[in-house]
């Protein structure tokens, strides 16, 4: 029995050997921000603090047009497994909808990166928001990660581990299999989850082995709580209101040559007010909203500073390559109007207090895009994207190729000189989805997409070429030229039925293949 226990782990290490051999195979960083707006961080056109972030762009390489899958289980998934998310069995949130693209966590035909870099010899760290499955077959610890900190639901107090929720839902914290419990008095989520990857870099480094650490932030998801002394950074910087904010940022983006100067800023949000309608109470009130948002993300850039000096003090600097994303755009959550969500009206920013920025801010982060998370209009699909890695990725470089997280999983695999298994644990995988970039980063061309695909909740895109096809649920399909308009201003639908219903017929194709459902007749 010993000898056959043998063979097999010999088979699955023998699965995942180097494709070529190499003095050295990298280091490999995945960092994902939670709810950050595609131009929330200072090298996308932002007036927050992110000097880290900033260095890592400026000295690495930016992708201009990469896309998430527009929510935070979904885009896990898919950054995670290198397929489309109802592919890994999320195609929604982490409950089960009864179907198999839906049932709320990561299938058995699906594996991590960190199986794949376990098995080839890496040691395998994650430290923050999980999300892609409740059931232990699907948490970090049986799911290929050697050391894990994880948030397993969708959001927290970032002083706490009570539940956010009054209907039934809780919110965990593992360490790998055993249950955390953070009360009043832990440390602030962010510095947690930092010092949890720190903590295990300095570990795993004994091992002398290449690491690959997933280093998920809640960060700058609601509830909007930061620490004292970064909101009073902030306090009193946005008291010129969203449409000054967003009229700012459109003309950093521009400057920094990441969006065309030919497109127009999208109209504010509908529901968003007139700030000069707004009383000097309710301008302190809102101001201070997104104070404490913009401090949760200075704190974050902080955390990432402290991550790299580690990874720089360990001598690793120069072997490690760094991704930065985001899962989706940033939110229009009313919180205060949820009547499942505990209400606390305690000190803003406090534990006393839960609380989102809402539509009107979260409207300023997606700039210059229209609408938010969990649309896959530009505003909820479109990330900030950084690469960097000495030696390898040109200082100040650019890409406009049109990238998605399904590309992650065979960049890394490419870099790390790994084979994607057929099979796992007596499995039949299926195959990945996306591209690797290695070559877009280092100045080549890499291969485009034929297209690529949305759908969460009933809202649904495909974007081919230069050609963009949206529709939200229960509305009917937009067509935009995403070269030309990528704003979302201009639908063209009326102007070109004939290339719209090759974008409808080419979406209803991929929907039957990875099985999208009616979102209707879901409950």
């Amino acid at each position: 029995m010993l000898k056959k226990i043998l063979s097999v782990g010999l088979l699955l290490t023998s699965t995942f050997q180097p494709l070529l051999a190499q003095k050295k195979q990298p280091n490999i960083v995945v960092i994902l921000a939670d709810d950050l707006g595609f131009s929330d961080i200072g090298a996308f056109g932002a007036e927050i603090k992110t000097p880290n972030l900033d260095k890592l762009a400026n000295n690495g390489l930016i992708i201009k047009q990469f896309y998430n899958a527009g929510r935070c289980c979904p885009s896990r998934a898919s950054l995670l497994t290198g397929l489309y998310s109802h592919q890994a069995g999320i195609g929604d949130m982490v409950q089960d909808k009864g179907f198999p693209a839906y049932q709320g966590y990561l299938n058995e035909n699906c594996i991590t990166i960190g199986q794949a870099l376990k098995q080839a010899g890496y040691s395998t760290i994650v430290s923050g928001k999980w999300h892609v499955g409740l059931v232990p077959s699907a948490w970090a610890v049986n799911r290929g990660f050697d050391e894990s900190f994880t948030l397993q639901n969708n959001g927290s107090s970032y002083f706490n581990s009570q539940p956010l929720y009054n209907d039934g839902r809780t919110v965990t914290f593992l360490e790998g299999n055993k249950e955390i419990i953070r009360n009043d008095t832990a440390k602030y989520l962010t510095q947690a989850i930092t010092d949890f990857a720190i903590n295990a870099l300095d570990k795993q480094h004994k091992n002398q082995k290449p690491f690959f650490l997933y280093l998920a932030y809640n960060a700058p998801h609601w509830p909007i709580q930061a620490l004292p002394e970064d909101i009073a950074k902030y306090k009193g910087k946005y008291l010129k209101g969203w449409d000054d904010l967003r009229t700012t940022r459109l003309k950093k983006l521009q400057a920094l040559g990441i969006i065309d100067k030919n497109w127009e800023l999208s109209n504010r949000f509908e529901n968003v007010p007139d700030w000069h309608k707004l009383s000097a109470e309710e301008k302190e009130k809102w101001d201070t909203r997104m104070a404490i948002y913009a401090a949760m993300i200075d704190r974050m850039d902080a955390g990432i500073g402290e991550v790299l000096q580690k990874i720089k003090a360990l001598g690793e600097e120069n072997n490690t390559i760094i991704f930065f994303l985001s899962d989706n755009g940033g939110s229009a959550d009313d919180v205060k109007n949820w009547n499942y969500v505990t209400q606390k009206n305690g000190e803003a920013g406090s534990v006393a207090s839960i609380d989102s920025y809402e539509s009107p801010w979260g409207n300023a982060s997606n700039t210059p895009f229209k609408l938010f998370k969990k649309n896959t209009h530009e505003g909820g699909i479109a990330s900030p994207f950084i690469a960097y890695f000495p030696n390898h990725i040109k200082a100040g470089s650019k890409s406009n190729r049109p990238s998605h997280l399904i590309d992650i999983f065979p960049t890394v695999l490419d870099y790390a000189g790994v084979q994607y298994p057929s099979t796992f644990n007596g499995k039949k995988l299926t195959p990945l989805e996306g591209v690797s970039l290695k070559n877009e980063l280092e100045g080549k061309q890499s291969k485009p997409h034929e297209a690529l695909f949305w759908e969460h909740e009933g809202s649904r895109a495909i974007r081919k070429g230069n050609w963009k096809a949206i529709a939200e649920n229960n509305q009917a399909w937009e067509l935009y030229n995403i070269a030309e308009d990528r704003t979302e201003t201009k639908n063209l639908a009326e102007n070109h039925p004939k290339i719209l219903q090759e974008l409808i017929t080419a979406h209803e194709v991929w929907s039957k293949k990875v099985g999208v459902q009616d979102w209707n007749k879901i409950k």
